[in-house]
């Protein structure tokens, strides 16, 4: 693994399974109806973390486009997840934030 890729790589791990986490917690929530955008954002967020870390684990040369467009899911699950007050959607902005900081700094 490429060890300039590898704080990208963690921070992308963390962030899919915050937002898994979000996502299945916010399905218990009473009002899911409310939460349907944040599921939705939770699970695009997670599959394009976990799509970057594959493609910067071995180094692809789409990695760094990968890792700009998981940087806007992760900046619109942060900004969606913040708007609630749950803990679940609390922790999973401060990681998609995280995410997006690295990703954009990887694909810079």
């Amino acid at each position: 693994m490429n060890n300039s890729f590898a704080s990208c790589i963690q921070a992308c791990s963390a962030c899919a399974i915050a937002c898994e986490t979000c996502a299945s917690a916010c399905l218990r929530e009473t009002d899911v109806a409310m939460m349907a955008d944040c599921i939705r954002l939770d699970r695009d967020c997670a599959d394009l973390c976990r799509m970057a870390e594959t493609l910067m684990s071995r180094q692809s040369p789409f990695a760094q486009d990968i890792c700009q467009l998981c940087a806007a899911a992760c900046r619109a699950c942060a900004e969606e997840c913040a708007r609630h007050t749950h803990d679940h959607c609390q922790q999973c902005a401060s990681a998609c934030q995280h995410c997006a900081d690295e990703c954009e700094a990887m694909a810079a």
